[in-house]
Order: structure tokens, then C-alpha cells, then sequence
């Protein structure tokens, strides 16, 4: 396992700065966003010559790009806005698959028309979750056609919320495009912190198979709902990162959720976990 780091932390005027600012932090690899290029997280289109130039920009800076953000509200209540989505996921994984990057990272959603990351009744209906199916088989197809894999990731605010929602996802769709993106921070709802251990023992059993990306924040003391920077918070890491040794996980560890005057802090906590990890 390394250190990588959401590119969008930093805000730069060009790729090549912002690129330039990450790896004097000693980091090669991202998890990327088209904002990053001046473009939307889901752009209207993407010429390959506009590619190319990030593709460029990333080799010159020798970065690994390791996922590329592609999240939009897969269970809107508008279902234009959900088309909208998946033809814009479209173009991207255009792009992906000419950058060479194999995983694109989705939101599964919310009933909420404003924010696809609060919370809202409805994710939990029937409706709610026939929706997000036929979104993401929509989705599956987009992957097939461009031989790219799909990464979903519990989120307290979002349809699949838990371990156990996400392994239902998988066994519907039974896709080996779709993927897992695990962050246990994101799996302890309110008043669970006292039973971390044994959720994460569930998510690592229930999901470590199908576990293609981990980012890596923390949880604040007091709230569920309430994260900061890898280090700052009451989550586990010792556990954690043994758990994701113990299921054979060897890939990079995602920083996220942390402003840029943490990030030394956070990389420099995370490798020190890394270097006592037994064996």
C-alpha cells in the first residue's frame, strides 16, 4: 500500500501547478478530476487532443492516476438529470480508457434534488433502490463498451449506506465491472464507534474481494457524520490497515477530506501505520 490523494484538494490555475504542488508533498498517486483540467468532474465532451494534454501534463510529473472521479446523483428524482448523468459518464470513460486509467468512481445517490451527498427518507424505498439498479446497469453497459470498472462506495448520506447494502448491489447486478471503494469512515453510522472492529470485520468479509480503492480520512470524535484529515480523528488505522493487509489489499490509500496545509501530516501519520504493519 502507498499514499495517494485526491488531485482536487489543491487549487491551482493550470494542471501543471497544481501537479507541480502534489509532488512536492512526495506523492505519485491520484485519484483525478477533470476539474483539475479546467473541465467538469462529468464533461459535456472531451476532445482527445484536450486528453492528450492531461495525459501529458500526468507523465511529465510522473503521476499514477489511479481512479477518476465520475460521481453524479444516480438516483435523482428527475430522471433527466440521471440521463444527463450517465451520457456525461460516458464521455469520461472515453477519456479514461485513452488515459489508460481502469476505474471510474461513481456516487450511487440520494432523493435529494440539491446535494447528492445529504441524506434524505426516501433513499430507503423500494423506488429509491430500483432506480439506483437501473442506473447503474445503464452504467455496467458504459463499462463494458470501454472496458473500464465502476467503484462504488458506502456513504452514511447515500442509497448503499453500509457493508451490507453494497454487497446486496453487488449480488444483484453480478457485474465484475463494479467495484468497491472502502472507507471506513463512511461505515460507522451514529453511536457505532464502540463496535468499529466488528463493522469493519463485516465490511472486510462481506466486500474485501471486490475492494479496488481505499481512501483514507478520518472520524471525528462525537459524530458520525462529522470527518477530517487521516490522523485527527478517533478511527482505528492500526485496525483498519491491518484489515485491508489481512484480505490481500496492496493498493493505494486515498487522501481526502483535509485541507492542504494537512496533507504532510496526514501522508506522514499514514506511512508510519504502513511501516509497522506486521510481516
Amino acid at each position: 500500500m502507498d499514499v495517494g490523494i485526491f488531485a482536487r484538494i489543491f487549487t491551482r490555475p493550470t494542471l501543471a501547478e497544481t501537479l507541480d504542488v502534489i509532488g512536492r508533498h512526495g506523492i505519485r498517486t491520484l485519484q483525478f478530476n477533470m476539474s483539475c483540467a479546467g473541465l467538469d468532474t462529468l464533461p459535456e465532451r472531451i476532445t482527445d487532443a484536450q486528453t492528450d494534454a492531461i495525459i501529458a501534463e500526468l507523465d511529465r510529473h510522473h503521476m499514477n492516476v489511479a481512479a477518476l472521479s465520475g460521481t453524479f446523483n444516480m438516483i435523482h428524482p428527475d430522471r433527466a438529470v440521471r440521463d444527463d448523468g450517465l451520457r456525461r459518464l460516458r464521455v469520461l470513460a472515453g477519456a479514461a480508457q485513452r488515459m489508460k486509467v481502469p476505474l471510474i468512481t461513481l456516487c450511487t445517490g440520494t432523493r435529494d434534488p440539491q446535494n447528492m451527498w445529504r441524506r434524505h427518507p426516501d433513499n430507503v424505498t423500494p423506488k429509491a433502490w430500483e432506480d439506483l439498479v437501473e442506473s447503474m446497469r445503464a452504467a455496467v453497459q458504459i463499462a463494458d463498451d470501454y472496458d473500464l470498472q465502476l467503484g462504488v462506495e458506502p456513504e452514511l448520506s447515500n442509497v448503499i449506506n453500509s457493508a451490507r447494502a453494497a454487497r446486496r448491489l453487488l449480488d444483484t447486478l453480478h457485474s465484475p465491472r463494479i467495484k468497491i471503494i472502502m472507507d471506513g469512515s463512511n461505515l460507522l453510522h451514529a453511536g457505532e464507534v464502540s463496535r468499529m472492529h466488528r463493522i469493519f470485520d463485516e465490511a472486510f468479509e462481506l466486500l474485501g474481494n471486490d475492494i479496488a480503492l481505499v481512501h483514507a480520512k478520518d472520524l471525528m470524535a462525537g459524530s458520525a457524520e462529522s470527518h477530517g484529515a487521516a490522523g485527527t480523528g478517533v478511527l482505528d488505522y492500526d485496525y483498519y490497515l491491518h484489515g485491508l493487509q489481512r484480505i490481500g489489499y496492496a493498493g493505494p490509500l486515498i487522501l481526502h477530506t483535509l485541507r492542504e496545509e494537512q496533507v504532510d501530516a496526514s501522508v506522514t501519520f499514514l506511512k508510519k501505520k504502513l511501516e509497522h504493519l506486521p510481516g
